[in-house]
């Protein structure tokens, strides 16, 4: 298409050249007369320049401009060069402040969205933490986005759980029943050191006044041992995640307590709220924790849980009810608690509520399965009409689900065996089977694409903004992936 003028050859010495053939020029010291333009360090079409047109005109970042109300002060980065920077560097896997720092000046995609400006690390960190909840709040817009693009049926969606590694290790993680123990012998062994910091004291004190009527006085002080300061360092965090099971375990007894006298009232026919507040106060104070339950000193809010490798990790569980027609997620939250069974009716509710749909059918593992779920699965069908399959048992490896019974279903049949019976239907197994298929490829894509297995903000607060911030990420790749040929802009008009 061009003529390109030949060059001469300079073949390094001792090695004869092979064919007599013209390259291209090619000068590394040459000097750019113009300055580049940013525009032509990307192919069209390139993810880069979709999450640019994003956070440019399609974003509402009114919530994170909101927060700059101090006038004095150097003038900090454009929140648009950061929001560009964190979700394109979620989306593709660098979630490292440290690491997007690098890439601003190794990565071509990087410059660009940073306009060739290179933000340090800090401010990257700063900015991710200060903003955590508008950035999580993307979630809705994409979901908003994705609904207005036709990328959200809500004709059957899937809920699943996956265990995300919290930002701490589970050897810094201590037992109820050894932080009694051990607070004692911290205890004692702090009490031991006080009384030779005493005994240090006295004879420097001794000392000091001898040598005063010597060499007078120069005012220093004798410092207590480091290593008493540690202990009572550490003490204090004993005592802390002790309170934190305490409490922990106070507030489950109340809240069982609690739920216990509002079904006997409710068999009774009666309400009083006083009695259910009583029962409550009652059971807290006689409250006592077990002697495995555990606390972190690194990340309080995480637990212990098991995996789907069956290896037990310091984690928290994360949540997501994905749409099958595009592998939209439409909600995603972080728990505390291992078992998926307590998310059923809080997770297919934040669905509706970020979509403005209830879903015709609804599919859930064995996680899930529980009486109250199964009673709050019926109440949904009759409420919202939402068809719930939910596996009562986990089959082993190769069983195959037997056929339905024939006949009508026993008058006496209980909720369980009718949900079973349910699934082993034609049509229970046509719809269940699809719940891998919807669910499970989101996890993965998270898990690879975006380098979200492990979290990297502690806290429930922090895991549960890092984990919404992650599903929005997934959702503008769909909403990328669907656009490529017309393009945001014409997409969303």
């Amino acid at each position: 298409m061009f003529e390109v003028e030949p060059v001469e050859k300079k073949q390094p010495q001792g090695r004869p050249a092979a064919v007599d053939k013209r390259f291209r020029a090619f000068d590394p010291h040459q000097v750019l007369l113009l300055p580049p333009s940013l525009d032509d360090w990307l192919p069209e079409g390139h993810l880069a320049r979709f999450v640019a047109d994003l956070v440019d005109d399609v974003l509402d970042l009114g919530p994170v401009l909101a927060d700059y109300t101090e006038k004095r002060g150097y003038p900090p980065y454009d929140p648009r060069l950061m929001v560009r920077l964190l979700i394109y560097g979620y989306t593709t896997g660098i979630r490292s402040s440290r690491a997007i720092e690098r890439k601003c000046a190794d990565d071509v995609a990087f410059r660009f969205l940073a306009a060739d400006q290179a933000p340090d690390f800090r401010s990257i960190s700063r900015f991710r933490r200060r903003h955590l909840d508008a950035l999580a709040d993307l979630f809705t817009q994409s979901l908003h986005l994705a609904k207005k693009l036709g990328l959200v049926k809500m004709g059957r969606v899937a809920l699943d759980g996956t265990k995300l590694e919290a930002s701490a290790s589970k050897h810094k993680a201590m037992s109820y029943g050894r932080l009694v123990d051990k607070e004692e012998r911290v205890e004692a062994e702090i009490a031991q050191l006080e009384a030779m910091a005493a005994a240090l004291l006295a004879d420097a004190e001794a000392s000091d006044t001898a040598e005063d009527q010597v060499f007078g006085i120069d005012g220093r002080d004798v410092d207590l041992p480091a290593e008493l300061d540690r202990r009572e360092k550490r003490l204090a965090k004993m005592q802390a995640a002790r309170a934190q099971i305490e409490a922990e375990a106070a507030a489950k007894a109340r809240r069982h307590a609690e739920e216990k006298e509002r079904r006997r009232q409710g068999r009774a026919g009666t309400s009083d709220e006083g009695a259910v507040t009583e029962a409550g106060q009652k059971a807290a104070a006689k409250a006592r924790p077990k002697p495995k339950a555990q606390a972190n000193f690194t990340d309080s809010d995480s637990r212990i849980m098991k995996n789907g490798a069956g290896a037990y990790i310091q984690a928290y569980n994360a949540q997501a009810v994905v749409d099958e027609a595009h592998q939209v997620i439409t909600a995603a939250d972080v728990t505390t608690n291992a078992s998926d069974a307590l998310n059923y009716t809080t997770m297919l509710d934040q669905s509706a509520q970020n979509t403005g749909i209830h879903p015709g059918q609804a599919l859930l593992d064995a996680g899930y399965c529980s009486e109250t779920n199964l009673e709050a699965a019926k109440d949904r069908q009759l409420d919202c009409g939402t068809d719930t399959f939910m596996a009562t048992g986990r089959l082993a490896h190769d069983e195959q689900v037997p056929p339905a019974p024939r006949g009508r279903i026993p008058a006496s049949a209980t909720l369980k065996e009718r949900m079973a019976r349910k699934l082993r239907t034609k049509p229970g197994k046509a719809a269940y089977r699809r719940r891998k298929a919807i669910v499970e490829p989101v996890f993965g894509q998270i898990m690879t694409c975006q380098n979200g297995r492990r979290l990297m903000l502690r806290g429930e607060d922090g895991a549960r903004g890092e984990w919404r911030l992650l599903a929005a990420c997934h959702n503008f790749r769909k909403i990328f992936r669907h656009t490529a040929t017309t393009g945001l802009a014409a997409a969303t008009g």
